[in-house]
């Protein structure tokens, strides 16, 4: 009780408190802004800031820092007088901003809590950074009173960033307003258990939401390969350098699975039939397509399927199975501009330029933005000799950006038709 008889009067604690607190706020502001330009992720994080309140410094100045207080000239730092809250999307994001923030601060101090409880105990969880406060965010030119602004800043101030899924932050407000608030808290093992029973259930829905997201971003990487694929053929075809030769497959392997949780989903098939149709194993990927369209009943689905399935056909110089496998997924899906695109590309390599322009017509009536669309029916027209046309549809392709060595020789072609007199 000796300690506690030296403290300065409450009131003047808080007045020292009060000048420190419009500096605190100041240097909060700075510090956020500049966490915000660091952090770049998709979705973007949430940001919450916080001085504490004096009423909450005050009382923690009591339990933990009385000796300190003696002095109310100066500001007694404690861990959490600054606070910055970043809520993210998924687990892995709050490992990416640990991550950038420990190389782009000087990290005092990294807690995560919760990870040493129990699978019995219940209890939020949360990653807490403390950092010394950047060089560039001691600006307070902002603050008007220059008895603030001129004010020493502790050496030892730090900010405390605390890091949680959006899950993890409903949990510990909650817990919050439950348990630490409140003088008492459930004994009733009931009650408890239920408690427990929530915080697992939020767990595993974090642990959920990560594991789609892991398959979605690595469904993303085999379509966008096998796009990219795609147009690499159409293009080589359209240059006239065609080999109707198709490269001997690999021989089919087990296909690595998405989790060792599930089996046989049609999500862990579409994933599958693209890393085969990806590896090369273009007989693989189409048998596995097939066993999806024999299982999906959705037309989102069918569409998707047939799409990627006319793909494999393509790259397998199987134009047939592709044209009808195109126009299956555009039956199923009436907005889909891509399928319609990759039909006028089969049908451009059939030699079929009127029917090619038509289904080129139908994909810029749903997306009027496709710089490769307008570029493919130019290339029609010219076949067709519609040398106005070509050249009017080659502008729109450049005038959407698309500008490459393909657009250059087209447009040469297209003056010595002009130069000629047509």
């Amino acid at each position: 009780m000796e300690q506690f008889l030296k403290l300065p009067a409450k009131d003047k604690i808080k007045e020292n408190y009060s000048k420190y607190n419009q500096l605190l706020k100041c240097l909060l502001t700075n510090i956020e802004e500049k966490i915000t330009k660091d952090i770049i992720l998709d979705p973007k994080p949430v940001y919450k800031r916080r001085v504490k309140s004096f009423e909450s410094y005050y009382s923690k100045l009591l339990r933990l820092k009385a000796k300190e207080a003696s002095d109310c000239e100066n500001l007694v730092c404690l861990t959490d007088l600054m606070g910055i809250r970043i809520v993210c999307a998924f687990i892995e994001d709050v490992n990416k901003v640990e991550n950038i923030i420990k190389k782009k601060y000087n990290v005092k101090e990294v807690e995560h809590k919760g990870e040493r409880q129990s699978f019995r105990e219940f209890g939020y969880e949360s990653t807490h950074i403390l950092i010394a406060i950047p060089q560039d965010c001691l600006n307070l030119d902002s603050i008007e009173d220059p008895e603030i602004r001129n004010l020493p800043i502790p050496e030892n101030l730090v900010c405390e960033i605390q890091v949680r899924t959006i899950l993890q932050d409903a949990w510990a407000e909650v817990e919050h307003e439950l348990i630490y608030k409140t003088e008492f808290t459930p004994f009733d093992a009931p009650l408890r258990r239920k408690l427990a029973s929530i915080n697992a259930s939020l767990s595993l829905a974090d642990i959920i939401f990560q594991e789609i997201r892991d398959y979605q971003t690595r469904l993303a990487k085999e379509v966008d390969e096998r796009r990219t694929s795609f147009y690499e053929k159409a293009d080589f075809i359209t240059d006239g350098k065609e080999s109707v030769k198709t490269e001997e497959e690999p021989a089919p392997q087990e296909f690595e699975r998405v989790s060792p949780y599930i089996y046989g989903t049609i999500d862990e098939m579409i994933l599958a039939a693209l890393q085969a149709h990806n590896e090369g194993k273009l007989s693989q990927a189409v048998e596995i397509y097939s066993l999806i369209i024999e299982k999906a009943s959705d037309k989102p689905v069918l569409a998707v399927i047939h799409k990627h399935r006319g793909m494999a056909y393509f790259a397998q110089n199987d134009y047939d199975n592709a044209l009808k496998d195109f126009q299956m997924s555009a039956e199923f899906d009436p907005k889909g501009f891509r399928q319609l695109y990759y039909e006028g590309i089969v049908y451009s390599i059939k030699g079929d330029f009127n029917s090619a322009i038509e289904c080129f017509d139908k994909s810029l009536e749903i997306n009027e933005f496709q710089s490769h669309c307008f570029y493919r029916r130019a290339l029609a027209y010219f076949e067709l000799t519609d040398y106005q046309a070509s050249l009017r549809d080659l502008n729109a392709a450049k005038s959407l950006g698309l500008n490459n060595e393909e657009c250059k020789a087209l447009h040469e072609k297209l003056v010595k038709k002009f130069d000629m007199g047509m």
